[in-house]
């Protein structure tokens, strides 16, 4: 078993030395690696929800520039409700992919994987962690884009659900591609790339049928769409349809990631 000294063993010491199975001890290994994850990433936890409110509620502020003074409530309605997608992607993106970069490099993941606790609990208490904190993100931006505006929101109860879904899904994705790349500079270079297609080619703070066609196509099948949408379709009325199909998607990639990540961290040594 690998040196479980220093900070990180008073929240691992509860591991055991030998190999056991079953319900009990994946409960316990998970209970243990969040109080590690959380005691690891304390420093950073501020700045990660930081980094969301920032990245959301200052974009929608930007747009609401380029659009000017003339903009109608139903165009900043569609900006406000659009801004807690920009968080929770800035929160993929940024926060878990630098942590697990940061991870790879310090080689904490090599530690972890050599614990006497299964990997899925490792990964699930990250999961955890990163999911828990996107929400306060979301909730923040949404709550600051609309006093900018001065607009009244129409908060249902499927925000609960939609803000968990969301939170989930751009954490399991951001994680999934962090741990597959192998080569940190590869995963820094796609994540600057994303952040591009995300401000200026992603339907979030402007309607579908704004885009060309072929790139209308391309976000019907990525999830980036369907995130705004099952995230504005909580917090107003009128603005989105079939919002069934939109959180269909989303659970397709967040399995779809779980899937990739299982497979990831089977096949690492």
């Amino acid at each position: 078993m690998a040196d479980a000294g220093g900070p990180a063993g008073s929240y691992l010491a509860a591991l055991p030395s030998s190999i056991r199975r079953g319900p009990d001890h994946w409960l316990a290994s998970y209970l243990a690696m969040l109080r590690f994850d959380i005691a690891s990433q304390r420093t950073w936890l501020p700045m990660f929800i930081l980094t969301q409110v920032l990245f959301g509620t200052g974009m929608a502020i930007i747009y609401g520039f380029y659009i000017g003074p003339g903009m109608s409530p139903e165009v900043a309605l569609f900006i406000v409700s659009g801004a807690p997608a920009l968080a929770a992607i800035t929160a993929a993106l940024i926060g878990v992919t630098s942590m697990v970069t940061e991870r790879k490099l310090a080689g904490t993941w090599d530690f972890i994987w050599s614990l006497p606790a299964p990997r899925s609990a490792a990964v699930a208490s990250t999961f955890t962690v990163y999911t828990a904190m996107t929400i306060p993100g979301i909730v923040a931006t949404l709550a600051l884009a609309a006093w900018r505006y001065g607009l009244h929101l129409s908060v249902s109860p499927m925000a609960v659900p939609a803000f968990i879904l969301a939170s989930v899904m751009v954490t399991s994705a951001g994680f999934a591609m962090a741990l597959a790349i192998r080569d940190p500079l590869v995963t820094n270079v796609i994540v600057n790339a994303l952040i591009f297609v995300v401000l200026l080619f992603s339907p979030v703070v402007y309607p579908i049928t704004q885009l060309p066609g072929w790139l209308a196509a391309v976000h019907r099948v990525l999830p980036i769409y369907y995130l705004a949408q099952v995230l504005r379709a909580s917090v107003t009325t009128g603005l989105v349809h079939n919002v069934t199909a939109s959180y269909a998607v989303l659970a397709a990639w967040t399995v779809a990631a779980w899937v990739a990540t299982t497979w990831v961290i089977g096949h690492r040594r």
